[in-house]
């Protein structure tokens, strides 16, 4: 599986986003897709995760009501609805394959290249 994040940009707080990550390979349905994020000066972090079918989803405490992941299978795309964003937001954000739900790090096989949200305050 190959990864290929993109959406990201500079947005006023309260302002809201949506990152996509699209995937090639046929085993994309099979994968649990998960978006992480690295901010500046600090490791990267979980922030959502989705099973292969959007019925089942995990966040981070920090996002939760204010991120929604999904995803397409038909188009082979994960989503990452951000809203209400805060300056705390700001970050490379990574989407990434795993075999199951996770929120390790070292779970997830396959990355994508990330793409940078800045959010002003």
């Amino acid at each position: 599986v190959q990864l290929q994040a993109s959406g990201g940009g500079l947005v006023q707080a309260g302002g809201s986003l949506r990152l996509s990550c699209a995937a090639s390979g046929r085993t994309f349905r099979s994968k649990y897709m998960g978006w992480f994020r690295q901010a500046p000066g600090k490791e990267r972090e979980f922030v959502a995760g989705s099973s292969w079918s959007g019925g089942s989803t995990q966040y981070a405490d920090s996002v939760k009501g204010r991120f929604t992941i999904s995803r397409d299978n038909a188009k082979s795309t994960v989503y990452l609805q951000m809203n209400s964003l805060k300056s705390e937001d700001t970050a490379v954000y990574y989407c990434a394959a795993a075999l199951e739900p996770s929120r390790w790090q070292a779970s997830y096989g396959y990355w994508g290249q990330g793409t940078l949200v800045t959010v002003s305050s």
